[in-house]
């Protein structure tokens, strides 16, 4: 594999983050690297059910961005992902205001990639673990991300040697 371009990724996560879905769940990309990534969240009123815990759809949606990004790294830089498939497993209940969501690559191909999230507290207790089909695409990828929040160009996502 080339090697990734930092100045790119700084620019990716900078991206990410503007987007209004993010914004809206108090959600960033902290990490990008190779095979990973890193989540965090800040949990407020607005992220409860009725009942006053999480909502599904707030672990569901932090399981699913670390996951995807966990895999973005290796494609090819004209190629974006698409979830085919997630299933999250809720383990415990979330009572800090700052949650984090590790991704992992499992398995890459060439159409098919495979990733797992895992969702801890502050201590390192894991609320919620995830695993995501994501299936490979020309149809959505980072250039269409920028597009979107209008961040202008990317760097390139490789450096040439």
């Amino acid at each position: 594999m080339p090697e990734l371009n930092p100045e790119h990724l700084k620019a990716v996560i900078i991206a990410i983050n503007n987007a209004p879905f993010f914004k809206h769940l108090s959600m960033s990309v902290t990490e990008i690297g190779v095979g990973y990534s890193v989540v965090t969240l800040d949990v407020g009123t607005e992220h409860m059910n009725p009942f006053g815990g999480l909502h599904g759809g707030v672990y569901a949606s932090a399981i699913d961005t670390a996951a995807y990004w966990s895999a973005y790294c290796e494609l090819p830089e004209e190629n974006g992902l698409i979830t085919i498939d997630i299933k999250v497993d809720f383990l415990a209940p979330v009572s800090d205001k700052k949650i984090i969501i590790n991704g992992r690559r499992i398995k890459s191909g060439k159409t098919i990639y495979l990733t797992e999230a895992k969702m801890s507290d502050k201590n390192g207790k894991v609320l919620a673990h995830g695993t995501s089909k994501l299936m490979v695409t020309r149809k959505q990828s980072v250039v269409d991300l920028v597009k979107y929040i209008g961040s202008g160009k990317l760097p390139p996502k490789f450096l040439r040697s």
